[in-house]
């Protein structure tokens, strides 16, 4: 029986992979597209069973090849840029893909745990998993919450478990490969080490300088939720995944860099130490980003801890501190 995971060279996936290593499984079908083949080196040091194109593998699902061979589905997989503007494609490769799946977990009574996202969510005020508080500022967001609708219209079909996982901001290893799209820890630590200073957009939506707040996620406890699902069957239903504490993108910056100076000997300095020194820099907000950008986003998480998830979430000062060490052991 076999465990696939979608998106499996990705950045959440492929850390699920190396998640279900430790936990002793190697059975894992590893499905992603590696049209742009430098994500690769996620799943180097993974065991898995087999690896399909993610096309193959739709072909295979819908022959019947897999049938009564799976264990779960972790469903990673998706464009995530939420600049593109290609809605065909967005809708084709998150939406169409996604209910291809489900059609498959319900006839072979097999858990889906899936990628939804907190893009649901637009310029809300309010992050509960509740229609009233959905309205994506673009195709991406949408084509997650209208899968997530379709879970919602279909839920007396359920065969087996079915989970939605709304990811807030998260940033960990194994994102190198999502070039712009990656984490702004991910790029300010490439910032302060190539040019020994870090920078932020100006203030938007109300917000001063680099104070825009974000709920942020270490891909860590990201993972653990998933495990936490598949280890609970009996359990479904759409759920923030955040630490439900937004912090400011300069609480990001401070935290690299005073990680990267720890690394090299030098003592922490202040978010206004920083500043003057020239370390923390403001730039323009992007003409293009104006009316489609989250200035605040805050995972409700009451509905997670409620079906029992209880660990605690990294803060954005420990998670990021450990992330700034895993990039600079791999850069020696």
């Amino acid at each position: 029986m076999y465990y696939v995971v979608t998106g499996a060279a990705g950045f959440i996936g492929s850390n699920l992979v190396k998640a279900l290593n430790r936990g002793g499984v190697t059975e894992v079908i590893a499905v992603d597209d590696l049209t742009h083949g430098d994500k690769f080196v996620n799943l180097v040091d993974c065991e898995i069973a087999d690896y399909l194109d993610r096309e193959s593998f739709l072909e295979e699902l819908e022959r019947g090849v897999f049938d009564a061979s799976v264990t779960a589905v972790l469903h990673e997989g998706a464009c995530s840029d939420t600049t593109e503007g290609d809605g065909r494609y967005m809708m084709e490769n998150n939406y169409r893909y996604s209910r291809a799946l489900l059609d498959f977990c319900i006839d072979d009574e097999v858990p889906l745990i899936y990628a939804s996202s907190a893009a649901v969510y637009g310029v809300s005020r309010e992050f509960r998993e509740t229609p009233e508080c959905e309205s994506p500022l673009n195709v991406y967001g949408y084509s997650k919450l209208l899968f997530d609708q379709v879970l919602r219209r279909r839920w007396n079909e359920l065969s087996a478990q079915v989970v939605g996982l709304r990811y807030f901001n998260v940033y960990g290893e194994r994102e190198q490969h999502k070039a712009r799209m990656a984490s702004v820890a991910f790029h300010f630590f490439n910032q302060y080490r190539d040019a020994g200073n870090v920078r932020l957009f100006e203030g938007s939506g109300g917000y001063g300088d680099g104070e825009q707040r974000r709920d942020f996620i270490s891909v860590e406890d990201a993972v653990k939720v998933n495990l936490f699902f598949l280890d609970h069957p009996d359990k479904s239903g759409i759920f923030n995944v955040g630490t439900g504490a937004a912090q400011s993108f300069n609480d990001v910056a401070v935290a690299t860099v005073n990680a990267c100076r720890k690394a090299e000997g030098e003592p922490p300095l202040s978010r206004d130490e920083m500043q003057r020194q020239r370390i923390i820099r403001y730039i323009a907000f992007p003409e293009e980003l104006k009316g489609r950008y989250q200035n605040y986003t805050q995972a409700d998480i009451g509905s997670l801890r409620g079906a029992g998830y209880s660990e605690p979430f990294l803060t954005v000062e420990q998670g990021v501190a450990r992330y700034c060490e895993q990039l600079l052991r791999c850069s020696r």
